[in-house]
């Protein structure tokens, strides 16, 4: 699956919520700082991470990879 964004990045949390893996900023939240969410292969704890082209993201068996329109 892959998720569209305008701009150069996107933050985490905001990328969980676009690709409907959570239902809200508070569980992305908490299912970042319970580290069971991984960035390109690694566990990542800071829902601020800004994400970019390319970028692939993994929660519970689901994986998306950023895309950017601007690439």
């Amino acid at each position: 699956m892959e998720i569209t964004i305008r701009d150069e990045f996107i933050k985490l949390g905001q990328a969980l919520k676009l690709a409907a893996l959570v239902g809200s900023g508070v569980e992305a939240k908490f299912v970042i700082e319970e580290g069971r969410v991984q960035v390109n292969g690694e566990t990542e704890t800071r829902r601020g991470r800004k994400l970019r082209d390319g970028d692939t993201v993994s929660f519970e068996g689901r994986t998306f990879t950023v895309r950017s329109r601007e690439a």
